[in-house]
């Protein structure tokens, strides 16, 4: 059975600055000042590393016991490579990242080869993880004129 999910993004005055909403829960993002922002939340592509980095956490925490994985802390450092110079239409140059690298850590009294049989377990359920790597149709619904 599909899911919708459903998300909104509002422009809000103040330079760069956008509200965004989802079920009520809200973020604030914004863009560094160098990037003409006002550096008051995290950039669109920064909260893509964390939304990858906190969907792989909760990918953890709920199969670790049905993969017969325990662990006591886990997090994962994530970074991504990406050249503003083609956001800002400076150059002919791809508009997002290149690629995005992560390492999983994790407290755990396992070997080794069980937490990276476990953490490719991870990659191979994490619904983030699978958009980035396999892409998205993003399909425009109109633009309205309020």
């Amino acid at each position: 059975m599909i899911t919708t999910f459903k998300a909104t993004a509002r422009k809000l005055k103040d330079g760069l600055q956008v509200e965004t909403d989802s079920r009520g829960f809200k973020i604030l993002l914004d863009e560094p000042e160098e990037l003409g922002g006002t550096n008051v939340g995290m950039n669109p592509v920064e909260a893509l590393l964390c939304a990858l980095g906190a969907c792989q956490s909760i990918v953890a925490a709920a199969f670790a016991s049905s993969q017969d994985f325990s662990f006591e802390e886990f997090h994962v450092e994530l970074e991504g490579d990406l050249d503003p110079d083609g956001f800002m239409g400076l150059a002919d140059v791809r508009n997002g990242f290149q690629e995005i690298r992560y390492k999983m850590h994790f407290k755990t009294n396992e070997t080794q080869e069980k937490a990276e049989e476990f953490a490719k377990f991870i990659e191979t359920r994490c619904p983030v993880g699978d958009c980035l790597a396999n892409g998205v149709k993003l399909v425009s619904a109109g633009t309205i004129l309020d």
